[in-house]
């Protein structure tokens, strides 16, 4: 039996180091690309294989899909489900990828220079903070940053679903309704505002710029922001919440300031996250599709894997009302 070819056989074979060889295969940094190409002629050429990540150089494939999320938290992990359900039947297996600087500005972008084209064949980012991104492989974006951007899309229709919120509870009678919203670099995000303030315009009320707060999705900003609407001597009798997990905060806040949900406050979210239904009281709040969003990003992505042109590289579903016990008619 002929004996396996080695690192060193390879790196004689090409007339290069040991350290470049190394490099070559897996797509590190610092090599040319005439000397990548050498090293990976010879590697098929003597059929070396130093592991996984070398053979998927060799095929320029890895077989491998990567999400990108900010962090593991209740949206995200929805929209993985519907990403892994869809990949069920494909040949990709699923990497979920959050770096260690998940909120700062642009770290989609570092982290996809890492992983593209040596640990994954495309990439899905859910709630990016950049625009577009420079990369060799397919990407496709959910709940898309603001502004005008090459990168396909998925989202729900967020100004609809405010639309639903807001209306919600001014048909409940309240016409105090405050407004926390979520991040401003999001299409979403100014969507939901928009929406929230054409539903009081539609009705005759006057939006109160004191009624409207930043909470960014963070629930640190969101108790600030609940502590100041709450404090108000006029404070609103309804909050509807840019998110869920905001929502849940917003109660929590009224709960410690001696507010009864829903009877002193109606509270609404946006999601449809399982803790809302699990809540007590149960939330009400606007259901996004998360794991069909996660689906779509999917069939979309392996459609521009496959080189085809999809249907449609801007996707928007459709969003619902789930009224459950947090809003209740103004008493």
């Amino acid at each position: 039996m002929a004996r396996r070819p080695t690192i060193t056989d390879v790196a004689k074979a090409a007339g290069v180091s040991v350290a470049t060889v190394s490099k070559a295969v897996n797509g590190r940094y610092g090599v040319a690309s005439e000397t990548v190409d050498r090293v990976l002629a010879v590697v098929a050429e003597l059929g070396y294989e130093s592991s996984l990540i070398a053979s998927s150089m060799r095929a320029r494939t890895t077989g491998v899909i990567g999400v990108l999320v900010a962090g593991f938290e209740p949206f995200s992990a929805e929209i993985l489900k519907g990403v892994g359900q869809e990949l069920d039947d494909s040949r990709y297996d699923l990497l979920a990828y959050s770096g260690s600087h998940g909120t700062a500005e642009g770290w989609e972008r570092r982290s996809l220079s890492r992983l593209s084209g040596t640990l994954i064949d495309g990439a899905i980012m859910v709630t990016p903070t950049v625009v577009n991104v420079g990369t060799e492989v397919p990407v496709v974006a959910i709940d898309p940053h603001t502004g005008p951007a090459d990168l396909p899309t998925v989202e729900s229709d967020s100004y609809g679903g405010a639309l639903l919120a807001t209306r919600h509870l001014i048909e409940l009678g309240h016409t105090r309704i405050g407004f926390i919203a979520g991040r401003r670099d999001l299409r979403s995000s100014i969507a939901r505002d928009a929406g929230y303030r054409r539903a009081l315009t539609d009705a005759g009320i006057t939006v109160d710029p004191g009624l409207v707060g930043s909470g960014s999705y963070r629930q640190d900003a969101v108790r600030v922001a609940a502590l100041d609407m709450l404090r108000r001597s006029k404070r609103p009798t309804a909050i509807f919440a840019a998110n869920d997990i905001s929502a849940l905060e917003i109660i929590r806040v009224a709960d410690e300031l001696g507010l009864r949900v829903p009877r002193d406050l109606s509270v609404i979210g946006f999601d449809d996250v399982p803790e809302a239904s699990k809540a007590t009281p149960a939330l009400s709040t606007v259901r996004q599709p998360m794991q069909q969003l996660g689906a779509e990003a999917a069939r979309l992505l392996l459609t521009l894997m496959r080189g085809e042109v999809p249907p449609a590289t801007h996707v928007t579903l459709a969003t619902q009302l789930m009224a459950r016990e947090t809003t209740a008619r103004l008493g």
